[in-house]
């Protein structure tokens, strides 16, 4: 039912017209070659991916429940995107985990700049996972390592400044919470 318009069979009764599907929001439609008594082994979940079950896998892309319950959360304790736990599609992931990494990199030069120092270095690596489920390869999270000098670095104070900044700084990592 389409807003209260009925769909149905129309032309030849005879003819393989497939069976009724649920789709979006109660929208019933049919399945061309699929008997009206046979149900799909199992529901897409993922639209556009292949439905083919590559090796031993136990389902295909287009129908793991693994890929699409992914979530991703950030682990530092720095104020950036994905405090909390959010889905990104699988295509989307790469960018998504480059862009929050490079909030990361941002805070850095900010952090740097406000106390005088100086970035030696920054760095981002996204890190690879393969799917246990489909088999499908994903983005599962990224890291990013940075490296600050501070002017007078023999000054007591600079030496905490420096200490303090390791710690908020290190182990900046997005991780993948399947």
């Amino acid at each position: 039912m389409i807003d209260g318009i009925s769909a149905g069979f129309y032309g030849n009764p005879f003819a393989d017209y497939g069976s009724p599907v649920s789709a979006v929001s109660g929208v019933s439609g049919y399945v061309p070659g699929v008997s009206p008594t046979e149900k799909p082994e199992k529901p897409i979940l993922n639209p556009g991916e292949s439905t083919k079950v590559i090796g031993a896998h136990k389902s295909s892309p287009a129908q793991c429940e693994t890929c699409k319950e992914r979530k991703y959360q950030d682990g530092s304790d720095e104020m950036v995107s994905f405090k909390s736990a959010s889905h990104i599609s699988p295509e989307a992931a790469p960018s998504a985990v480059r862009a929050h990494e490079g909030e990361h990199v941002s805070n850095a030069y900010k952090k740097a700049a406000e106390d005088g120092g100086k970035v030696l270095q920054a760095s981002v690596r996204l890190k690879m996972g393969i799917c246990p489920e489909c088999g499908r390869s994903f983005v599962s999270g990224g890291e990013t390592n940075t490296k600050i000098e501070y002017p007078n670095e023999n000054n007591p104070y600079m030496k905490n400044q420096k200490e303090r900044d390791r710690g908020l700084l290190s182990g900046m990592n997005f991780s993948a919470a399947v």
